[in-house]
């Protein structure tokens, strides 16, 4: 399988333009600002959301300087929800490092998010486009909206595979669709490219937030940095539970429901999984990640061959194969 770094040699000039562009919006005149953006970019995660605006941009056109706002702006948004989902979640980890809420509390970290919401605005008006600001707003939205249906779900411990695919198209798809759509926006006129782009990062989105779910249950702890059967523990149920959930009994279901409810021990956990794979649960999210990957792909197979488009194709496949 293709490391990431292989795939980002595609766009490598790109990429060091970003980071430059990056830091520069990241930058205020605030010694405790400087230290907290220092420390994020410092511990900054793949970069999957710029790296997708890029490869977008750079499959139909040239990047512009546009496209680096974009790639900063996305990175901006996508950073503040997660300073604000540790404060939500209780979070102390955050990819493997200490969360900002962990050093410096919740109340820092609240406005630390809030301060990057605002300099993503900020950087989205420094595009001078309107639809730009439209679709980074509606991204915003949607991140919330998808949080929030999360959050009753798990209160209510019940959800249709409908409302799970719904869920995750609003909280992981909708900003991968709107990163690959606003890097095709800033290099082309052309209506086809932007949607064949939206809907390239929007499926893969959705196999990216099941591949997530799946390897809650591959038990990779060391490589996870959290146990397996995390989600369990949070009260998640996601598509391997849910499909089991569609074939098992109502004693079934209902004695899972109660474990889930009173808090699960390790014991509970063991018995989860069983449960899971005694219907085939696992195999089936398997068979979904597999079904989004290929419609990712098909969504830019009219494109001519390349290093751009290969690069977009392993990343599709790295997706779906890495293990954290």
């Amino acid at each position: 399988m293709d490391s990431l770094r292989k795939i980002q040699k595609a766009v490598e000039p790109e990429l060091k333009e970003f980071d430059r562009v990056f830091k520069e919006i990241l930058s205020s005149n605030v010694f405790l600002i400087d230290t907290i953006a220092k420390y994020i970019v410092k511990n900054k995660g793949k970069g999957i959301r710029p790296l997708l605006v890029l490869m977008s941009a750079k499959l139909i056109g040239k990047p512009v300087h546009e496209t680096y706002l974009v790639a900063s702006v996305v990175e901006l948004l996508h950073t503040a929800s997660l300073v604000h989902d540790d404060v939500v979640d209780s979070a102390h980890v955050r990819r493997g490092f200490p969360s900002i809420n962990a050093l410096w509390k919740n109340k820092i970290a609240v406005l630390m998010g809030d301060y990057l919401l605002s300099k993503c605005l900020i950087g989205a008006t420094m595009t001078g486009s309107l639809e730009v600001m439209n679709k980074l707003a509606l991204a915003s939205k949607s991140l919330s909206k998808g949080e929030l249906m999360q959050i009753e779900k798990a209160r209510q411990l019940k959800i249709t595979e409908d409302e799970y695919f719904d869920i995750i198209s609003n909280k992981t798809a909708a900003l991968m669709g709107t990163a690959s759509e606003l890097g095709a926006i800033t290099v082309s006129q052309n209506k086809e490219d932007h949607e064949n782009l939206k809907n390239f990062g929007q499926n893969l989105g959705i196999a990216f937030q099941i591949k997530d779910d799946l390897l809650d249950y591959y038990g990779h702890q060391k490589i996870l940095g959290k146990p397996v059967g995390n989600d369990f523990k949070d009260k998640k149920i996601t598509l391997p539970l849910i499909h089991a959930f569609n074939k098992a009994t109502r004693k079934e279901i209902t004695r899972i429901k109660r474990k889930l409810k009173k808090g699960v021990s390790p014991k509970d956990v063991e018995y989860i999984l069983d449960f899971v794979a005694s219907y085939d649960g696992i195999s089936y999210a398997e068979q979904k990640l597999t079904e989004y990957a290929n419609k990712a792909k098909q969504c830019i197979a009219a494109y001519p061959d390349g290093e751009v488009k290969t690069a977009m194709e392993r990343f599709v496949d790295f997706t779906i194969n890495r293990a954290k």
